[in-house]
């Protein structure tokens, strides 16, 4: 359908009908190029990817030709489904609905436009399959739904274009999945639909251009390219503390007055965190030092949504100074007044710092402000090797993905929920979308026959038989309830169970002492649009604050079993006590501050560091000439070691055993992000057992590897220790003895719809859903050790928690290039991994000060003898 070239990209640019282009004269506008350009691509019914940077309103390029369509039609005609955008955010569907409607009020557009999200009232939804809006903004879990309603042809049957926006962000992951799948079925109902990708960071934009067209066999078909002229330069910096610099960690403490002078500097800020974790923590902080009553708000995906509403409206209205917040507000928030970015911690990629980047200021033509504050001596090295590399305009977006088996088994579900399908025409439908373009017939016979039976080893179990075949040969839902319980169960997010947070009338109502003129964190005088300013309170004030029942928002099962009545925690920017678990719920109470709160950890959200900034941050280390640029603290460090042990050149690794008290340790730096030296020391660890030098464990982050045991491991032949053949027989080992692969399979169970999390009335716990799964699992692993989950589930540990491509890749580069240097003490560079070791949690004011006399003593033990080596090498 769609040429591999970019035809007419030199065509003279089309003109706008002249309600628009009153509107963009009026306001001093002119249509910028490529907005032109992509209404002229729709008017030859031809899709497109448009790459722009953030500011140079790609969105409303996506947009023009819908609304060009929409205007002529009559105010009181029945409306049609036009226009389909998806989000991969919530925020940024409801933002961009915003944004929208204020071009169509304006000009007097009679068009209808609504959100769809997890969010939206069911009665709401109910109603937009009878009477949908003409632009409708949605994510790729309401499209399942959508799809897999008996409404879906009818619904879908006007559709002309669909609008996918920060494409980039949603192609890599199992959302990309369903959703290329979910193309390919709206294709079903509407062979000529064009399709507009937006993005804005993009490593390899054919990649992007072929997952947006149909994809047939021997020919990859791509939409056309249309590329905007790039904006102002950002401007980015470093933070350079004048406090001490921790050696490990990630809380920020060091820097939080310094943070509260920049936001104090600037009009608006968001502070973005790589953790929800992180979130909690430093807003906490930010208020501790708030003596001039800021409005700093908090946003993460944790939220009760209400809250994270109330933010986001807030800052549309220009009541906040600063917001802290995670990915959640990563993608495409239009926030014109932000004037400042500060990202806590190392942005794990160029990708991601540029798009970062871009929430401030969002126009072209002025440069965006960014700072970096690095949490940790490494992170200072990573966060160089971001800024030069987001300066140099690289990027390192993660490659476009292989379709996963178990969406694939979601999807063909969905499919028998909307209506009966033929099997022979859904093949070739799933095979033209660009994720699964590779998928053979045998695999999707497998796939096909585990939705209808479960399997060989478990066709024999009734509740596994979601579809069956007709005598008309087509393929149907097995009954009404299989239908219910997969729309309560699509998706492909699986978080660990969750529980609600909500306010208790019970326990101990204990008085909060409220500093003079300070809004209390919760629902804040800068969230209420009739309130004037801070609250007036006299110094000393006492204020109780009753609970009325109101959900806070979500924390993990795992996290709240393991609280006792009593025990407080950091949530929703408050401190919160501990009451007890009553059903789905965590009853809490406020409590006074002072105490030392624990901090909610999540799963999720942890980025691993990317391959392209791990080479950067290696080269850096290579090259002492580049220190000077570094703070003075970190250059220091690093000609210490320079001095002590050895900085290796880049392509080698430095493997460093020491004794330290009754122990031996092994040290080494991949730089190759914690996920690859995760694996790393699992295969490592079961080497040396089988050389007898008896390991006792091992810690890993994002830059370094620390394995210890009471044997002395300098005796360990480093080349075969580091051998490639440990992906064979080592991994497959490991893999069978491990819970990683139950964890793997549950998550694929999950998603495929073999284990269902939720049924009418009820939810399973994490419990129960492990029990369940971890019985499949062993069955499966006997008696059917290929089923398609089990091999989903490798997929996923492959690619995911594994990192096995990553770690392939390293040990092939190392392989006769590692530099052992045996020492007699430790290193000054495994100071910070050293410091990972046996560490017990510890919250409040005394994470940081235990974590610095740690690492004096730990440098102090690296100085000893360091004249005497100096001494040496004069001699010599």
């Amino acid at each position: 359908m769609q040429e591999t070239g970019n035809p007419a990209s030199n065509a003279p640019l089309p003109t706008l009908p002249a309600i628009f282009a009153n509107w963009f004269a009026a306001r001093g506008w002119t249509p910028r190029p490529h907005q032109l350009q992509l209404v002229e691509k729709a008017r030859s019914g031809r899709s497109a990817l448009l790459i722009a940077p953030t500011g140079a309103g790609k969105t409303l390029a996506g947009f023009l030709p819908s609304l060009i369509d929409l205007a002529p039609r009559r105010a009181n005609a029945p409306s049609a489904l036009h226009t389909l955008y998806i989000s991969p955010l919530k925020a940024l569907a409801v933002d961009v609905a915003r944004n929208l409607e204020r071009p169509a009020g304006e000009m007097g557009l009679p068009i209808r436009i609504e959100t769809r999200t997890g969010d939206t009232p069911q009665a709401k939804r109910q109603r937009q399959k009878r009477d949908p809006p003409d632009i409708l903004l949605t994510t790729p879990e309401q499209l399942a739904l959508l799809l897999a309603s008996r409404e879906a042809a009818d619904l879908f049957g006007s559709l002309k274009r669909v609008v996918l926006d920060e494409l980039h962000s949603i192609v890599t992951s199992k959302r990309g999945d369903l959703l290329a799948l979910g193309l390919a079925r709206l294709r079903h109902f509407v062979p000529d639909l064009e399709v507009v990708g937006l993005s804005a960071t993009v490593r390899d934009p054919d990649e992007l251009r072929r997952w947006i067209v149909p994809q047939h066999p021997g020919r990859p078909d791509m939409a056309d390219l249309v590329v905007a002229e790039g904006g102002a330069a950002p401007v980015l910096d470093i933070l350079e503390t004048a406090e001490r610099l921790p050696w490990a960690g990630h809380t920020a403490r060091h820097a939080m007055a310094e943070l509260y002078a920049l936001i104090k500097a600037h009009k608006t800020t968001l502070v973005f965190v790589n953790t929800r974790m992180q979130a909690e923590f430093v807003f906490q902080e930010l208020w501790r030092v708030n003596e001039e009553s800021l409005a700093i708000a908090l946003h993460h995906g944790s939220l009760e949504v209400g809250q994270r509403r109330k933010v986001e409206e807030a800052m549309a209205a220009g009541r906040l100074k600063a917001v802290v917040c995670t990915s959640t507000l990563d993608l495409g928030i239009d926030w014109g007044d932000v004037d400042l970015v500060i990202n806590v911690g190392a942005p794990k990629g160029a990708s991601r710092l540029l798009q970062r980047i871009g929430r401030a200021n969002h126009r072209l033509d002025e440069p965006s402000q960014a700072i970096l504050v690095p949490t940790n001596r490494f992170e200072v090295l990573e966060c160089k090797a971001a800024v030069d590399a987001a300066k140099a305009g690289e990027q390192d977006t993660p490659i476009a993905r292989t379709g996963a088996l178990d969406v694939l088994a979601q999807h063909v579900l969905g499919v028998a929920c909307g209506s009966p399908f033929d099997a022979d025409a859904l093949f070739q439908e799933i095979a033209s979308a660009e994720a699964y373009a590779g998928l053979d017939r045998a695999t999707f016979d497998d796939v096909l026959a585990f939705v209808a039976t479960g399997g060989y080893a478990l066709k024999t179990y009734d509740r596994f038989a979601k579809i069956r075949q007709g005598k008309d040969g087509l393929w149907r839902v097995a009954n009404p309830m299989v239908a219910q319980a997969y729309r309560l169960n699509v998706g492909t997010i699986v978080e660990e169970a969750l529980l609600k947070v909500r306010l208790s009338n019970r326990g101990p109502r204990e008085p909060t002492r409220m500093a003079a003129d300070r809004p209390t964190p919760y629902l804040p005088w800068f969230m209420d649009p009739k309130a004037s300013g801070p609250p007036k309170r006299k110094p000393g004030e006492t204020t109780a604050r009753r609970g009325f029942g109101r959900v806070l928002g979500e924390v993990e099962e795992y996290f709240a079993e393991g609280l006792s009545v009593g025990d407080t925690f950091l949530f929703a920017g408050e401190i919160l006590r501990f009451e007890g678990i009553q059903e789905e719920d965590v009853l809490v109470t406020r409590a006074p501050p002072g105490r030392d709160p624990k901090i909610p950890s999540f799963a999720g959200g942890k980025f691993p560091l990317s391959t392209h900034l791990a080479s950067r941050v290696r080269s850096i280390l290579a090259d002492p000439d580049s220190w000077g640029g570094l703070p003075d603290q970190v250059a220091d460090w690093l000609r210490l070691q320079r001095d002590i042990s050895r900085m290796p050149p880049a392509g080698d690794l430095l493997v460093e055993t020491f004794p330290r008290g009754n122990r031996h340790y092994l040290v080494c730096y991949p730089f190759e992000g914690r996920l690859a030296h995760q694996t790393l020391g699992m295969l490592l660890t079961r080497r040396l057992e089988r050389a007898k030098l008896k390991p006792m464990g091992f810690v890993a982050n994002d830059y370094a590897l620390a394995v210890w045991g009471v044997s002395d491991m300098h005796r360990a032949a480093m080349d075969q220790l580091f051998d490639q053949d440990m992906l064979g027989d080592d991994l497959e080992e490991w893999l069978a003895e491990s819970a990683l692969m139950k964890r793997m399979f549950r998550t694929c169970a999950i998603i495929s719809g073999l284990i269902e999390r939720r049924a009418p009335g009820k939810e399973k716990t994490g419990r129960q859903i492990s029990v369940s799964t971890d019985l499949v699992y062993d069955v499966l692993r006997q008696h059917e050790p290929h089923h398609i989950l089990m091999r989903a589930a490798w997929e996923d540990a492959r690619t995911g928690l594994l990192d096995l491509q990553r770690l392939s890749t390293m040990l092939s580069r190392i392989r006769g290039r590692i530099i052992h240097k045996k020492l007699d003490r430790i290193s000054p560079l495994a100071v910070p991994i050293m410091l990972e070791i046996g560490r017990e949690p510890v919250y409040g004011e005394a994470t940081d000060s235990v974590l610095a006399e740690a690492a004096d003593d730990l440098i102090a033990e690296a100085m000893v003898g360091r004249q005497d080596r100096a001494d040496d090498r004069e001699s010599a």
